[in-house]
């Protein structure tokens, strides 16, 4: 059975892990407005404590890095407080936790935030999209382009994030350098025409997200460092041209000198490229597949391609994954009205097998 390797421990950067599964980082919009972590928030994350590894959903490193309505942060004490929770609830069920260092750049709205500005990012292009605010679905306004200095700053942003995050008791943080947030913003040229450092070749456009995991990995050391690609995804604007491929060659390969706990790739059908990010990748690799059927699971560990096999969907409806995957138990299904915003309502209540 493929799936069996997925329950054998694992070591991940200085921690050594139960099994193979990772629970994937999903919004869920139950934060407060100023961005502490929800009430439910820790029994939400203890309950799903039986996987391998949870990275906690997307948490902005600083008042511009908000995008969406009622996400967390991590860099007030009042966020330090409210994770501190968080993690604590998850340590006493025996598991591990990453916070997710999330900067939506231009994926904002100034209806979203608490200080109503306009979102930056690395060129004033607007994404063409609509997002969902207090006063319904409006398009996203063009970002303000960030100054040199200010590129600089985003990265002292994220190194405090990560430094906060520790303080909460998290076991490392991942960067989302995916999914046309922030960092790919930068590593696409539909959304980055910088002429600076930042800008134009491979080397300029993927040398934020080098300089920012380097910076989070010098304050919080490499083996408590981690970050998030999606090669190739072309949601909200985001085209990363012809270069791609050659590009995620280049960061993958810088990326690796660094040390990093883990590189967690969203998978997007390029099967070429994943192999040769794996080739790139001495550490640990985790593969997210959205969508992967169940008789699949296991199917990246058991190749070598991944040592630990990230799940989403699944691991939001189902507090009991682990289990329900060895016995070959049949799964909740998710609610998605209940995805964004509520409350225990499609966010704690789903059932177990023991309580079914």
């Amino acid at each position: 059975m493929i799936m069996n390797k997925l329950f054998t421990p694992v070591q991940v950067g200085g921690y050594t892990l139960s099994n193979r599964l990772v629970m994937a980082p999903m919004t869920r919009s139950r934060a407060q407005y100023d961005g502490t972590p929800g009430e439910l928030a820790a029994e939400y994350y203890a309950q799903r404590a039986t996987v391998g590894l949870i990275i906690a959903e997307g948490t902005q490193p600083s008042d511009d890095g908000q995008g969406y309505l009622m996400t967390p942060g991590i860099y007030t004490d009042a966020h330090v407080a409210g994770w501190r929770k968080i993690t604590t609830a998850v340590h006493n069920q025996g598991g591990h936790i990453f916070i997710q260092l999330m900067h939506a750049g231009r994926m904002s709205h100034p209806d979203n935030t608490p200080h109503h500005r306009q979102g930056v990012a690395p060129s004033s292009i607007a994404p063409a999209t609509l997002m969902f605010t207090v006063k319904g679905m409006q398009d996203i306004p063009e970002p303000r382009a960030l100054s040199t200095e200010e590129v600089r700053q985003t990265m002292a942003d994220f190194r405090f994030a990560a430094r906060r995050a520790i303080e909460a008791g998290a076991d490392g943080v991942e960067i989302h350098g995916a999914n046309a947030y922030l960092i790919q913003q930068f590593l696409a040229p539909s959304a980055n025409t910088r002429t600076d450092e930042y800008g134009g070749s491979i080397e300029n456009r993927a040398r934020f997200a080098l300089e920012v995991a380097a910076a989070v990995a010098e304050e919080i050391g490499a083996d408590r460092t981690a970050i998030r690609l999606s090669p190739g995804i072309t949601i909200w604007g985001i085209d990363e041209g012809e270069e791609g491929p050659a590009l995620y060659r280049y960061l993958v390969a810088e990326l690796n000198k660094l040390g990093l706990a883990y590189l967690h790739i969203m998978e997007q059908g390029n099967e070429p490229l994943l192999k040769e990010i794996r080739e790139r990748w001495a550490q640990t690799l985790i593969v997210n597949r959205p969508g992967q059927p169940r008789e699949k699971m296991g199917s990246d560990v058991q190749s070598g391609l991944a040592e630990l096999e990230a799940y989403g969907q699944m691991v939001l409806a189902n507090p009991d994954f682990v289990e329900r995957l060895k016995s070959n138990a049949p799964m909740n299904e998710a609610d998605r009205n209940t995805f964004f915003g509520g409350s225990a309502q499609g966010y704690t209540d789903y059932p177990v097998l023991n309580a079914i």
